[in-house]
């Protein structure tokens, strides 16, 4: 009797996830209309449909505006190929091997349009994931290929309706994130899934449906075969999605283990008490963004991995080394994993180094060294991160509060600034110049 229940509930739950049945929707009864989307996609949309193909607004976009989001980007999904796309715009380049797309411009404003993925065979590797793949289908077998519902759904500004072929509006309504066909097929197709579901969840306040959550611990195990440069990428969308500190609680919760990435490792671990600085620049860069106001991807890692930077410059310093030696052989001691093991694009790690390297510097408040530490280019961004650094109670406030007012004197106040720090440390400043004795002009016998 049970095994014949449970064989109903599973065949049930299977058809729900594979079932395609298309669902025309109008767009009103959502408030959903042309005049939301920029008019680089609705361009895009149009010019296809004059051409004779299908196109529509597909993904994030519609679901953002389900949920009264203004989107970020628009993406079109065509039946059109990248050749016929090509040929159709004149502005516009083919990119990608696993699956190849075509970037649209229109003014400053970028499309990317994509053709019906078909239900083909695809190449994978030995551990599963889909390799290349370029095989080109119906818009139900593109529907199928897409990874949760909510992101299955297709949208038409020229006719104003909305195609549901997986009852993706009413998981979004019901704030329900589901994988579309078996999850754990499609964890093992492309784990970077597993991250998708996590900023996900965490970014639009989804819970992560049962059988979509349930393969997830078993198969994070598969992003350590994945690119590091792709799973820099996609935990960069995480770290940038303006809700970083619920994604890494969907982290925990959905457990995604500890040694899949560096970079995933610390994050997970903001929550310890000594590791609060990355909750802290977490917590200040989701509030630039929702405020969008901008942020530097190379300060917000250099927070992420200062606890480790710190415990090494730490242990130097207690083998007798002075402070800006012991930091540099500390980050040095870092670098090579950085840069290249973890796929950190060179770019961010020489923005990290400078703000690391500047703190120590800091603590030289007299004489010349702080006017010239001022002119510094990356100054500010340093100073911001001794800022962080006062907020956990690794430096004192008086040191933050004197450098606040430095920046913000005058040339006349700094010099009085420098001084007086000097009277107080016991010292008259910066030591004078010895006057030489004039020379004796020769004279004119001697010439």
């Amino acid at each position: 009797m049970l095994k014949k229940w449970l064989n109903k509930v599973l065949s049930g739950r299977q058809s729900r996830q594979t079932e395609v049945r298309k669902e025309i929707i109008p767009a009103e009864e959502y408030r959903i209309s042309a005049d939301m989307i920029s008019f680089a996609a609705e361009k895009t949309v149009k010019r296809l449909q004059e051409e004779g193909f299908k196109a529509y607004i597909v993904g994030g976009a519609v679901r953002d505006m389900l949920l009264g989001v203004e989107p970020k980007d628009f993406d079109v999904a065509t039946d059109a190929t990248p050749e016929q796309v090509r040929k159709i715009f004149r502005r516009s380049r083919i990119i990608g091997r696993r699956f190849q797309i075509v970037h649209v411009m229109t003014g400053p404003e970028t499309i990317e349009v994509t053709t019906f993925r078909g239900g083909g065979k695809v190449q994978q590797n030995a551990h599963g994931r889909i390799m290349k793949d370029n095989t080109y289908g119906s818009i139900e077998e593109d529907a199928m290929r897409r990874d949760f519902t909510c992101n299955a759904l297709y949208y038409d500004p020229i006719r104003e309706e909305i195609l549901d072929f997986h009852n993706g509006v009413n998981d979004i309504a019901a704030r329900s994130l589901v994988m579309i066909g078996d999850a754990a097929e499609r964890y093992r197709e492309d784990p970077v899934r597993i991250l998708r579901a996590v900023r996900l969840s965490g970014k639009l306040g989804f819970s992560v449906e049962e059988s979509t959550a349930a393969p997830i611990p078993e198969y994070a195990g598969h992003l350590k075969h994945e690119p590091v440069a792709r799973l820099f990428d996609e935990i960069m969308k995480l770290l940038f999605s303006g809700h970083a500190r619920e994604c890494l609680k969907k982290l925990n919760s959905l457990g995604v283990s500890d040694d899949i990435h560096p970079l995933l490792t610390a994050l997970k671990s903001a929550e310890k008490p000594e590791n609060r600085i990355i909750s802290l620049a977490l917590k200040n860069t989701d509030e630039r963004l929702r405020q969008d106001k901008s942020v530097s991807v190379g300060f917000v890692l250099a927070a992420v991995l200062w606890p480790d930077v710190n415990r090494r410059w730490q242990r130097n310093l207690a083998q007798g080394q002075k402070p800006a030696p012991a930091l540099t052989d500390a980050i040095e001691s870092l670098r090579s994993d950085v840069e290249k093991g973890w796929g950190v694009p060179q770019r961010f790690a020489a923005t990290m180094r400078e703000i690391w390297q500047f703190q120590p510097q800091f603590e030289q408040m007299r004489g010349a060294r702080p006017h010239r530490l001022l002119a510094q280019q990356r100054f500010r961004a340093a100073y911001d991160f001794l800022v962080l650094r006062g907020e956990v109670g690794e430096i004192d406030r008086q040191t933050v509060e004197w450098w606040n007012s430095f920046q913000h004197a005058d040339e006349g106040l700094r010099n009085e600034m420098t001084t007086n720090h000097a009277r107080a440390q016991g010292n008259e400043g910066v030591k004078k110049k010895r006057r030489r004795r004039p020379r004796k002009k020769k004279t004119e016998q001697g010439q």
